[in-house]
């Protein structure tokens, strides 16, 4: 399965590449010639997709959001939504913009707070985001490893895994097979994103993963 990835930024769907946000620009696409979100969104439900990856960049950075864009764009098409979870208490600013909320390692607080919005939510309603850059976890308020990552899919069997490789976004270099075997012995979905192109899916798809988050690739029409 293929979930098309839009960033939003002020209001706009964005585009860039190895998460350096301050650099993106308004988003062009194949499927529309606007980068209004919402005229793309409903492009790629006409184009036959079922889900779509919104990463809120306002959110994440703490800068403002966007999540009344999210909620039209959730009636259109089911949203899986990172706007920069930090602790529990934040799944309810956002809980009714999204069917799925992600929690991040970029921006989750505290292993507590790891284990709140677990117990407080039901997990089909989360997908937990392994974020890396250069190969390590990516955490702006913990000092994380893989080994902490497992501990943490362990403790909470968590349905869905996003291995995002922030420094791979926008590149279409493919993506680490090391990395990804790593979690090969874990009774969860993976969901893979970060550079992903036609070869990566092939190559992946050997290794048990079949569900890929997909941006630069799509929207340039290459897949």
């Amino acid at each position: 399965m293929i979930t098309p990835v839009l960033d939003l930024k002020n209001g706009l769907a964005v585009a860039g590449k190895s998460g350096k946000r301050e650099t993106y620009k308004p988003l062009k696409t194949v499927f529309t010639n606007s980068s209004d979100p919402l005229k793309i969104a409903e492009a790629l439900k006409t184009a036959g997709y079922s889900e779509l990856y919104i990463a809120d960049l306002d959110s994440i950075e703490g800068t403002g959001s966007n999540h009344e864009i999210v909620k039209k764009i959730n009636k259109t098409i089911p949203v899986m939504l990172d706007a920069g979870i930090t602790k529990h208490q934040d799944i309810e600013a956002v809980v009714d913009s999204a069917e799925k909320i992600i929690v991040a390692t970029e921006t989750l607080e505290s292993m507590e707070e790891i284990g709140q919005i677990f117990s407080l939510n039901s997990k089909n309603s989360l997908v937990l985001s392994v974020d890396l850059v250069g190969g390590e976890v990516l955490s702006k308020n913990m000092k994380l490893n893989f080994e902490d990552v497992m501990g943490i899919i362990e403790k909470h069997n968590p349905a869905e895994v996003i291995i995002l490789d922030v420094s791979r976004v926008g590149t279409n270099s493919g993506f680490d097979e090391a990395v990804v075997d790593r979690f090969k012995h874990t009774d969860t979905q993976l969901i893979v994103g970060g550079g992903v192109t036609k070869t990566t899916i092939k190559e992946l798809g050997k290794l048990g993963v079949n569900k890929f988050l997909v941006g630069t690739a799509i929207h340039n029409g290459d897949l």
